[in-house]
């Protein structure tokens, strides 16, 4: 009688809890034929995806090839439609990669309908089994001998109910098993999705960039009539316009404005300090605020992700003195968190590690042991030290390290590209490192994000052109 009790305590807490339970029989699968159809249009997708992205990289080999060659009316003009059309491509590749994730979301958001319809059944076989349940724990002895029915009849009829129960607590388990299964898959690709999204969106802003470079080379072709000869002349004319390049500013509004001499300079000195290619360092700072042009018009009390960054920052202004409320930080976009800081663009959370912010509890700036979780090593407490201001103690300053400050931000990517392999040299450990620094580590080989570090290696190869030319002029 105490297990009978028991268990119909059980179920009927569950009940009152507000379980979704399921059907009275339990499918694992779909039908053979959904199946059949989920199979093939899954096959149709990853075929496609699998063309584009081998197109792609034929694009990439051809602007490789294209780059090697000496500067020439044709090779220009081939790396502009090789570019544009890796652009297309790549934004081709991303809609189909959305259409295969939206097929697996409905699929899946369909299976945790069905499931669900089952368990309400499944609830109610349950209620039903409870109230009878009940009336059998509240049958005594007395009320057995004169009820008519014989003691084997009555534990006969008790044996089918507990077998009963059993399978249908299976069945229970089983289904709130699967289902729970389901939703975790359906958030893991709606993040997914909204990850792709991000990426469409992104590439088209690089389509449009690459448009802009289509047009540039209608104009070039009109100035030279297609003539070889008179393209070289052009860039002759460019070259001996160097001079002018001196007075070029960036665009740096306010108090933060600066001219194309100070901006080479201060690479040059983050380049002295780090082994990396002082024309990267500004390709980096061209790709992240067009060299510091948008600081960003973000608040950081809305658009800064508040368990990760919010309090570090308010470590950061007030170590510097600074009214969190006035500084510039980026907006966030539609698919993410921003509220990043000065020309380079770091979060509060990267700085920390560069501008000498430690955890009080591990004393580190990056949860190096994991005796934290994320959100509980993020919350802090924070303070600022010295010893661990990376940008200080290269500079030999006397005061903390300023993601606002023009040269810590130039030397802040120098670091953080060193960090990321760029000292290596060449133009692969470069390009690597660029798409490290906008994409982290896990998704730098990922070749939706190729826009990136194809725009940085370009505004790296505009720079270095300069500098050489500066660098002529003055010899």
């Amino acid at each position: 009688m105490r297990t009978r009790r028991v268990f119909s305590f059980v179920v009927l807490m569950t009940l009152l809890a507000g379980v979704s339970l399921g059907g009275t029989v339990f499918e694992t699968s779909y039908a053979a034929s959904n199946d059949e159809l989920i199979a093939k249009r899954r096959a149709q997708l990853e075929e496609q995806l699998a063309n584009l992205e081998n197109l792609i990289k034929q694009q990439q080999i051809l602007l490789d090839n294209k780059q090697g060659e000496r500067q020439t009316l044709e090779r220009d003009i081939a790396i502009l439609d090789a570019e544009i059309e890796k652009a297309r491509l790549a934004i081709r590749a991303q809609e189909v990669a959305i259409t295969e994730l939206e097929d697996d979301i409905f699929n899946r958001e369909t299976t945790v309908l069905e499931i669900e319809e089952k368990m309400s059944k499944e609830k109610e076989s349950l209620a039903g089994l409870v109230r009878r349940t009940a009336e059998l724990d509240d049958q005594t002895l007395v009320e057995l001998i004169f009820s008519g029915k014989s003691f084997s009849e009555f534990f006969e009829e008790l044996d089918d109910f507990q077998a009963v129960k059993i399978a249908l607590e299976k069945s229970f388990r089983e289904l709130e098993t699967l289902r729970d299964e389901n939703r975790e898959a359906v958030a893991v690709l709606e993040q997914q999705k909204a990850s792709e999204e991000e990426l469409r969106q992104l590439q088209k802003l690089q389509q449009a960039r690459l448009e802009d470079q289509e047009a540039e080379k209608v104009s070039v072709l009109r100035v030279t009539k297609g003539e070889e000869e008179r393209y070289q002349e052009l860039i002759a004319a460019n070259q001996r316009s160097a001079a002018q390049i001196r007075a070029e500013l960036f665009e740096l509004r306010g108090t933060t404005a600066i001219n194309l001499g100070e901006a080479i300079e201060f690479a040059t000195f983050a380049g002295s300090k780090t082994g990396v290619r002082p024309a990267l360092v500004l390709g980096i700072l061209k790709q992240e605020t067009r060299l510091g042009e948008f600081l960003g018009n973000g608040n950081w009390r809305v658009d800064m992700k508040p368990t990760r960054d919010q309090p570090l920052y308010l470590v950061i202004t007030e170590t510097l003195g600074l009214d969190p409320d006035r500084m510039p930080v980026s907006k966030a976009p539609n698919y993410g968190w921003g509220g990043a800081m000065g020309p380079a663009q770091f979060i509060p959370s990267t700085w920390a590690c560069y501008g000498g912010y430690i955890n009080t509890k591990t004393g580190d700036c990056n949860n190096r042991a994991r005796n934290y979780d994320w959100e509980t090593f993020w919350a802090g407490p924070w303070k600022y030290d010295a010893r661990a201001d990376r940008l200080r103690n290269v500079r030999g300053k006397q005061s903390p390290s300023n993601p606002w400050d023009n040269q810590d931000a130039f030397l802040a990517a120098a670091i953080l590209m060193k960090d990321n392999g760029a000292d290596a040299g060449t133009l692969y450990a470069e390009r690597l490192a660029a798409l490290r620094y906008f994409a982290g580590w896990s998704n730098a080989t990922n070749p939706a994000y190729a826009f990136y570090g194809d725009g940085v290696m370009g505004h790296a190869a505009y720079y270095q052109d300069q500098i050489d030319i500066l660098k002529s002029l003055s010899d």
